[in-house]
């Protein structure tokens, strides 16, 4: 199974042009694809709807969509009635299998009086993948405050960790006449994090490093795929700063339960693209 994870920074990139095209291009052979910063109506693209022009660009991938981030940009009456426009700003999941359950986790944040900081989520997706369904996140973390995000990663890591005992997005489903929604342990958490190797966030996320074992694969932990792959050196980089193309950082990431991790075949990071500024984060497992 092939998974990619990728921040189209509103469909921009590098060079200030807008072309979902080539973002697609970068990731369409992938089977389960994580998208952040998927607009509709943000003012940064000129207002296009990018969920109608990604799900144009992959017709054979199931998709959902969630809106962390809605506010009101205008309305018109046409016909005898009022006619809203919501500027939407969210994540994005894309699979070639039908995704059978989605939630749309509201994660914390607090508000800011001199830096942007609007409402970021998890969209959690159920895809009934060949080998078994499977959990995928679709995630993009606070860009501001290392405590912000570190609270937005233990509750996270909570429901992701709680899933089964949670239920997910539905149980007793056939009281309502619907199929009963498989609950599966595994899990595949990707995205912007806006994070770097081995800060607080990162550490919380997948734990201390043991002197002489490294960070083994145990519950309540994440593994890093990158880091597992021996892809994540002190030169990786996933985020380049447009106005100054030396200053690069690695914020992108792909984790996975524990049980996962024996499965990993490869993981890396795609830094020849140039459809945003970051790139897209490959990884593929055994499944």
């Amino acid at each position: 199974m092939k998974f990619a994870s990728y921040n189209i920074q509103f469909g921009v990139g590098l060079d200030g042009i807008f072309d979902p095209k080539r973002i697609i291009e970068n990731i369409k052979d992938a089977d389960v694809i994580a998208l952040q910063e998927v607009t509709r109506n943000w003012a940064s693209n000129g207002g296009v709807d990018l969920v109608e022009q990604i799900t144009a660009l992959l017709p054979d991938f199931h998709w959902v969509y969630g809106p962390a981030c809605d506010v009101h940009r205008s309305y018109e009456r046409i016909a005898d009635r009022f006619v809203d426009r919501r500027a939407q700003f969210g994540n994005m999941i894309l699979s070639r299998w039908p995704i059978l359950a989605n939630r749309m986790l509201l994660l914390p944040r607090a508000r800011t009086y001199d830096k942007l900081n609007l409402q970021r989520a998890a969209s959690e997706a159920v895809i009934a993948a060949p080998g078994g369904p499977i959990r995928i996140y679709s995630v993009h973390l606070d860009h501001v405050s290392p405590s912000e995000r570190i609270a937005q990663i233990r509750y996270l890591k909570d429901r992701a960790f709680d899933f089964v005992a949670e239920g997910g997005a539905l149980t007793g489903a056939a009281e309502f006449g619907l199929d009963e929604v498989p609950l599966p342990e595994d899990f595949v958490i990707m995205g912007d994090f806006n994070m770097v190797p081995d800060s607080p966030e990162y550490i919380e996320m997948v734990g201390l490093e043991d002197y002489f074992y490294g960070r083994p694969a145990r519950h309540g932990q994440v593994v890093d795929a990158l880091a597992r792959a021996g892809r994540l050196t002190p030169a990786s980089y996933s985020w380049i700063d447009h106005r100054n193309h030396a200053a690069r950082k690695h914020l992108d990431y792909c984790f996975l339960s524990p049980g996962l991790a024996p499965k990993l075949v490869d993981a890396l990071v795609d830094v020849d693209a140039v459809g945003s500024d970051h790139f897209p984060v490959h990884v593929d497992i055994d499944w």
